[in-house]
């Protein structure tokens, strides 16, 4: 909003400062609030002396007075385009955010509309063992190696395009992303994880999707991948690392059809 109201208020500035150079055929200008071409003189309002004056006209460079004029009035129109511009970008960006849900979760922005994403039930995969993940109270896992699963080939939730935008809003302050999932024997791998022997420290190692995040709000982001996604299964998730409590929002990218 800040920054919207400054180019207004600039642009309004330099129309009401537009003071103009009249050109005389001598080299020479005198600086005008404004002017007047009647039939054999020009009639100006002298910025330096604050009057009204008169000089005639064969003595005036008109052609070179007026073609600055006119670059002067296009650069002022050109400004009060681009605020026009992203004055209607910003409201719509307030109409959009004032639709998002106020309870955690995840949203796709499809359009003019937002689609929720439906948090999907994750599994730990330890030693022949699949656990329902607690998030509230995560389960526990011995040493070793693990992965967190999700069931299903692929998510029943297709994003249309290469570049998906979501709003997240936090459960709490916690990491969040998008990350590539591996399909794998009727599962989708969300993260491989490692449990050191002794400390029980947990190595959790997602495939991250590098993202753009645009904080909208407290606890609200805007975020989308910063290049292309390849087809595949992805995920939204938010995290406390090491402590296994990764939420997952799954959704698929099947790639442009050939009549887009």
């Amino acid at each position: 909003m800040g920054r919207r109201w400054l180019l207004i208020l600039a642009v309004a500035v330099s129309a009401f400062a537009a003071n103009v150079k009249l050109y005389l055929k001598d080299g020479d200008h005198h600086l005008v609030r404004e002017y007047q071409v009647l039939a054999d003189r020009v009639r100006y309002y002298s910025v330096e002396r604050g009057d009204w004056e008169e000089i005639p006209l064969d003595l005036v460079d008109l052609k070179r007075t007026e073609a600055e004029v006119k670059k002067r009035q296009e650069v002022i129109a050109e400004e009060s385009r681009i605020v026009a511009a992203e004055d209607k970008a910003e409201r719509e960006r307030e109409r959009e955010i004032a639709k998002v849900p106020q309870g955690p979760g995840v949203h796709l922005v499809a359009g003019k509309e937002l689609r929720p994403l439906k948090a999907a039930e994750s599994k730990v995969h330890n030693n022949k063992r699949r656990s329902v993940l607690k998030v509230l109270a995560p389960i526990p896992i011995v040493s070793g190696k693990a992965t967190l699963e999700l069931d299903g080939d692929t998510s029943p939730f297709k994003a249309a395009g290469s570049r998906p935008e979501f709003y997240i809003r936090l459960s709490a302050e916690q990491r969040f992303g998008i990350i590539k999932l591996t399909p794998q024997k009727g599962v989708r791998i969300v993260e491989k994880i490692t449990i050191v022997p002794v400390t029980k420290e947990m190595v959790e190692e997602p495939i991250e999707v590098e993202i753009f995040r645009q904080q909208v709000e407290e606890g609200l982001y805007k975020i989308w991948p910063v290049k292309p996604l390849e087809p595949g299964e992805y995920a939204v998730v938010e995290y406390t690392e090491g402590k296994m409590n990764m939420q997952v929002w799954d959704f698929s990218y099947p790639g442009s059809s050939p009549a887009n």
